[in-house]
């Protein structure tokens, strides 16, 4: 069985679809009827090349959703899955054997992603990776320290969340019941909720925000900070714990978007956004061929979530030259409103560990790829607090390089001023 993730450039779902096109295509055309193809990818997309046709991962798995592709991919009717940022960790599946790989990989990421191979299973006698992109240097580093050892460090403590519910519903801003009415409409059995049920949402969210503007300075970070805690220890302890508690799942998503919707402080530094990145040619070439052989490494303890976090980052990045300088490159019509997308991506980047340490320690353009992997995440995670926006980053390639060079230019900045 063969796992493919299309390069995690800005069009990786892009290329995700044309890739399963394109494979399709050469089965039909070499009559190849015992193989079929599956492809995971999030949100909608229009090709340049098709604009009548709106592509879906459920459309082009012939219907399959989401959370079944795993057990159709285990099952015989399937030996390929085409994958734009997704089953890269958590994906347990034994038969799997072959690895293309044309994204960028770092450090532990690189050994969650490739270790989807290390699975035994009977007539599976060796893996094989085919690499476009990464050096293999980098792959042995990343591998190093984990090769013959690793121990796990102090464990986090799923009663936290427990606690930090029980503090943040003593703060009287919401209630139980606020919380229920909305995931009532945020959980409705179907793919896209209507305008009017955002619009709902909204009216849920925004009386919080209201009395949140009242708190003391000192109350409000602290406030942000159990929610942002509850929020990403959560996120981070529901990949191994199977909670029965539904008020827990149902207080991390009205918890996320809460957040979204709390103000920010206004003593950003201010920086020159200039310049601009295109994308002008693609090349494949074979670099090299053969094994990465560990030798005896010394194994650093993996740290997991355990303290409920208290700090902000130091510094934050206004983005309003970005909104005016999209609506004078583009035509679009952003407002002052729609800088609060592009300051949420911010400031959710500067408090990423792992963009942190690649900043510290890479220049500009090695840091840009990193950076890239992680953006496109952050975007589609909100998707909700912005379509209009994400549209454009997803399908407009010019638009989407602008912005991405400023939030580079940006993040990069800030991270080398703390230093």
């Amino acid at each position: 069985m063969g796992f493919s993730p299309p390069p995690k450039h800005s069009t990786s779902r892009e290329h995700a679809i044309k890739y399963k096109l394109a494979f399709d295509q050469y089965l039909r055309e070499k009559c190849y009827d015992d193989i079929k193809s599956l492809v995971a990818f999030s949100g909608s997309m229009v090709l340049e090349e098709y604009p009548e046709e709106t592509f879906t991962e459920v459309k082009m798995n012939q219907g399959i959703k989401t959370s079944e592709i795993a057990d159709q991919f285990a099952s015989d009717a399937y030996q390929v899955l085409l994958v734009a940022n997704k089953f890269q960790t958590g994906f347990d599946q034994p038969l799997l054997h072959t690895m293309f790989v044309d994204k960028r990989l770092d450090g532990v990421q690189a050994v969650q992603t490739l270790s989807r191979l290390n699975r035994t299973t009977p007539g599976k006698d060796d893996t094989f990776v085919l690499d476009f992109v990464n050096k293999s240097e980098d792959i042995y580093n990343a591998f190093k320290p984990y090769y013959e050892e690793t121990s796990v460090g102090e464990k986090a403590d799923p009663q936290q969340l427990n606690d930090l519910s029980y503090q943040l519903y003593e703060w009287q801003l919401f209630s139980q019941e606020d919380v229920n009415n909305f995931c009532e409409i945020w959980f409705r059995p179907k793919t896209a909720l209507t305008e009017r049920e955002h619009q709902q949402l909204n009216s849920l969210l925004d009386p919080i925000a209201e009395n949140y503007k009242n708190l003391k300075d000192s109350e409000k970070e602290q406030f942000k900070n159990q929610l942002t805690s509850f929020r990403n220890l959560y996120l981070f302890l529901s990949q191994i714990i199977n909670y029965q508690d539904s008020d827990l799942e149902k207080l991390y998503a009205y918890g996320r978007f809460l957040l979204k919707k709390l103000p920010r402080s206004t003593e950003d530094p201010k920086i020159d956004l200039s310049g601009d990145l295109e994308l002008k040619y693609y090349r494949l070439q074979k670099i090299s061929e053969g094994e990465i052989n560990l030798k005896e490494g010394t194994a650093e303890p993996l740290k997991g979530a355990t303290a409920v976090g208290t700090r902000q980052p130091d510094q934050k990045v206004p983005l309003s030259q970005l909104v005016d300088l999209l609506n004078e490159r583009f035509g679009t019509n952003f407002t002052p409103a729609d800088q609060l997308f592009f300051e949420q991506i911010t400031e959710t980047a500067l408090s990423n560990d792992t963009i942190k340490q690649a900043a510290q320690v890479n220049t500009k353009e090695n840091f840009a790829p990193v950076l890239e992997r992680n953006l496109e995440n952050l975007f589609i995670e909100r998707i909700e607090g912005n379509e209009k926006i994400f549209m454009e980053v997803m399908n407009n390639e010019e638009f989407r390089a602008v912005v991405f060079e400023k939030l580079l230019s940006s993040i990069y900045e800030v991270f080398k001023v703390k230093n």
